[in-house]
């Protein structure tokens, strides 16, 4: 008999007369109060991210600015969005997308409670690749994308879809809590929240 079947019998004779759990609650709240975009803004900025309010038709335009070069960009992003000579992701190599100064995408949703922007790889935010190789990345994000708070952003999401919750820069820290960004996606990233 293993160290480990001796645990486990302890533990189901420990159990045995306990009584069975009752169900788990499901009522879950689903009315949500209102988003407030001064709150995401206020999270996003302590993530060390960049916000900008824009018009639509200036995206284009505030994407080259801050990008100063080579922009990725997914196949379904609004032509419009899109900065001229942008490189549009049709299954591009990696290497040709870690070259490009920066990545134009979309969102699904972001959550302004916690600063958290979630992408759900639909055609206008592309493959997850193009978001982790530049070492900026530029969302598009309209005010009625965004809600106030986790329970309903998963309300609103779809689970099947692949999701990527973004909450500012890529960055971890060490055990001396010696920050360090870029590691594992881009430095910097910048978000222009559309003017409604």
């Amino acid at each position: 008999m293993s160290a480990k079947d001796v645990i486990l019998g302890r533990v189901r004779a420990a159990l045995r007369d306990a009584p069975a759990p009752g169900p788990a609650p499901r009522d879950y709240r689903r009315t949500f109060p209102a988003a407030d975009l001064d709150v995401l803004v206020d999270r996003l900025v302590d993530y060390k991210a960049s916000v900008r309010r824009i018009p639509a038709d200036a995206v284009a335009a505030v994407a080259a600015e801050i990008a100063g070069g080579t922009v990725v960009v997914p196949p379904g992003l609004p032509s419009s969005w899109r900065p001229d000579g942008a490189l549009v992701d049709d299954d591009l190599p990696p290497d040709r997308i870690a070259a490009a100064d920066a990545v134009l995408t979309a969102a699904a949703i972001a959550v302004a409670e916690t600063g958290t922007i979630v992408l759900d790889a639909s055609p206008d935010q592309g493959r997850r690749i193009i978001t982790l190789l530049p070492d900026v990345h530029i969302v598009v994000l309209h005010p009625r994308q965004v809600v106030a708070s986790v329970p309903e952003a998963v309300a609103r999401l779809d689970p099947a879809r692949p999701l990527t919750w973004i909450s500012g820069p890529s960055a971890t820290s060490d055990i001396e809590l010696n920050r360090v960004e870029g590691v594992h996606g881009p430095r910097h990233l910048h978000v222009l929240l559309l003017e409604p």
